[in-house]
């Protein structure tokens, strides 16, 4: 009874982390929003009993990638950023409510059309969210791609290094 609870709340709090990121003026508040966001759907992986994904989203996106990010915004300099104008609150009522009954026309014709996904069992979840079962498709199916990334995520790394030392030096 607790987790569908849980879901929910976490769910609002990661829309709500979401829009904060979104209309926050200072840059440091909204990676500081994207960090509670990042952790709300953790915490939305980990009710879906997907508990080593949930891990690896705090480890990675809540830790590692956010890092990074207040690391380049450290890096700027924030007084030459252009400054926000605000903005209408009516397109932003009107895009919502927009998005709403787009999201019910897909749902509707996704129902006609039978393409509606099955719900997972709870004991498939946690056979299928597990690290072993991850790591057997990463490793056999997907090791092409996985070394791909890592050879990009590396040369990108080099990139920002050369690019951060060419401009202090």
């Amino acid at each position: 009874m607790v987790a569908p609870f849980l879901f929910f709340f976490l769910a609002v709090v990661a829309v709500a982390a979401a829009l904060g990121m979104l209309l926050s003026r200072n840059p440091v508040s909204s990676a500081l929003w994207l960090i509670l966001n990042m952790l709300c759907i953790a915490g939305l992986y980990i009710t879906l009993n997907a508990s080593f994904i949930g891990a690896i989203q705090i480890l990675v996106y809540a830790g590692a990638i956010m890092v990074l990010f207040l690391f380049v915004i450290m890096l700027l300099n924030l007084s030459s950023l252009p400054r926000l104008q605000e903005f209408d609150w009516k397109k932003v009522v009107g895009f919502f409510l927009g998005m709403v009954v787009l999201a019910q026309l897909v749902y509707m014709l996704a129902l006609s059309l039978d393409v509606v996904p099955a719900a997972i069992v709870a004991e498939e979840a946690v056979v299928t969210g597990s690290a072993r079962t991850i790591a057997a498709e990463l490793f056999t199916k997907h090791v092409l791609a996985f070394e791909v990334i890592g050879i990009l995520l590396l040369v990108a790394t080099i990139g920002a290094l050369m690019l951060a030392k060419r401009r202090f030096t």
